[in-house]
């Protein structure tokens, strides 16, 4: 609960700084490389977490990185956390500012599993549907998963629309099990 009020604080700070000086797409730009390189990078991602290497060094380490490849504005950002002793939370803190910022932008991340892969037509009908329920603009992101046997379950923060026909068929046996549905 402590890391999410730090990780928020610091992400909000980012974005209501990136808002001032009118850079916002500039600055995701950075953050969203940064997270990619993050998560790509097994070792990089360790030497911050370790308590052994001296924050000097993982800063030197991370100017040598992204120095030549982000905004002044991004990199004081990094220094600014490395300097506070949260580099550990980097990662965390970059997501938290993607989450914020797309918030702040009326964009909802959707995460849709189905078994097959949904035609550009079926994903145009989602997406417009769903726009309308959450009342924002709508991005999708797909995964497959053989195990659902047919439909779709889609998962928006919290929220999990399951329309997949595993979830329908347990609903019925359900009412069957209650009687609440009787076959004559």
């Amino acid at each position: 609960m402590a890391d999410f009020r730090i990780l928020h604080r610091y992400a909000t700070s980012l974005l209501e700084t990136s808002l001032e000086k009118n850079n916002l797409d500039v600055v995701t730009a950075d953050i969203q490389l940064l997270v990619q390189t993050l998560e790509q990078s097994k070792d990089l991602k360790s030497m911050l977490d370790s308590p052994v290497v001296r924050p000097e060094i993982k800063l030197n380490i991370l100017k040598e990185i992204f120095s030549k490849k982000i905004s002044k504005d991004s990199m004081d950002f990094v220094e600014f956390v490395v300097s506070k002793k949260r580099e550990s939370l980097l990662a965390s803190i970059s997501k938290r500012f993607l989450e914020l910022r797309d918030d702040h932008l009326g964009i909802a991340n959707v995460f849709v599993t189905s078994v097959s892969e949904f035609s550009n037509e079926q994903k145009s009908v989602l997406q417009s549907r769903l726009e309308k329920i959450l009342d924002k603009k709508v991005r999708l992101n797909f995964k497959t998963d053989l195990n659902l046997v047919g439909g779709f379950i889609a998962k928006v923060n919290d929220t999990l629309y399951d329309a997949s026909i595993k979830h329908q068929l347990e609903l019925l046996k359900k009412q069957f099990l209650t009687g609440e549905i009787s076959l004559n």
